[in-house]
């Protein structure tokens, strides 16, 4: 059975300061989403479903997906603030979506084989489409075995200000047993540190293994998503700013035992904006790959 590809693109990008889903990175414009899906073609994927938000419906179908309309099948989905379970309000103050767990659960009407999950703005590399591929395509899809595609803390930094990180402890070598978030992480004095604002920050070693939000599940996953919303909403639904995230979602199930996790490994560098000036170096990044032949000159013949 081959896999979906969700591309979660509904995020503001405060920090960046405009849409990153749309910026073109490439030498002919490509956007960091066309390089994804160039690479889930490449390795099996049969299906694209984009979580965007509807305002930005018409300029995301005109620069991202008319590209692809006749290479692969794909569906749009809209990640609505009001999109909540009966009984629950929508704070007064609150614009920001609800997460990525929720961006997740938006999805499920648009898909019934096993998935893989990205983040729109990520540049995750062709050797993590393979092994993720791999395992979608081996995976029953009635399975509570899930996966995660983890990259070195130390080579997910900005040089231009902190970023957040869930941070993987492992059981064994080779499955998940929680993910940690850590928000503030940031180069300071030859260290990498999180900022606690407590005045005790951690010290990180950069070699911990850590969650880019690139997973691998079957539709099982989206009943266990609509039970955490609901806890989630009753716990934070009058707090503006809170955000229904999906590692945290992964670490509960882990911990009550109604899922496994995978942790596969991945031999490509995983490049991101989280700031305007990280862009030049995602561009300088694709470049080399460019030129070593990894993509081709122009993705889009």
């Amino acid at each position: 059975m081959k896999p979906a590809l969700v591309v979660l693109a509904a995020g503001m990008g405060s920090r960046y300061g405009g849409l990153k889903q749309i910026d073109p990175v490439g030498k002919n414009g490509e956007t960091i989403i066309d390089f994804s899906v160039f690479d889930a073609l490449k390795y099996g994927f049969n299906k694209i479903v984009f979580v965007i938000r509807k305002d930005i419906e018409k300029d995301f179908r005109e620069i991202i997906g008319k590209k692809y309309e006749n290479r692969i099948n794909i569906e749009y989905v809209f990640q609505k603030l009001g999109d909540i379970p009966d009984g629950f309000t929508v704070h007064g103050s609150r614009t920001k979506p609800w997460g990525t767990g929720h961006a997740i659960l938006c999805a499920a009407s648009a898909v019934d084989t096993p998935f893989a999950v990205i983040n729109g703005d990520d540049f995750y590399g062709s050797d993590s489409f393979k092994v993720l591929s791999g395992h979608l395509s081996e995976v029953d899809k009635n399975s509570n075995e899930y996966a995660i595609v983890a990259y070195i803390l130390k080579n997910t930094l900005s040089e231009h200000g902190f970023v957040s990180r869930g941070i993987c402890t492992l059981e064994g070598e080779n499955y998940l047993n929680k993910i940690t978030e850590y928000t503030k992480i940031q180069k300071s004095a030859g260290k990498i540190v999180s900022i606690r604002g407590n005045g005790e920050d951690l010290e990180l070693s950069g070699s911990e293994y850590v969650s880019m939000n690139m997973f691998g599940f079957t539709p099982g996953i989206f009943e266990h998503l609509k039970r955490e919303f609901a806890d989630f909403l009753q716990k934070s639904a009058g707090d503006p700013k809170a955000e229904f995230f999906i590692p945290t979602v992964i670490s509960n199930l882990i911990q009550a035992q109604l899922a496994k996790v995978k942790l596969l490994r991945s031999n490509s560098a995983w490049l991101g904006i989280t700031y305007q000036e990280d862009r030049e170096y995602v561009k300088n990044s694709i470049k080399s790959l460019i030129s070593d032949g990894v993509y081709p000159e122009k993705l889009w013949n």
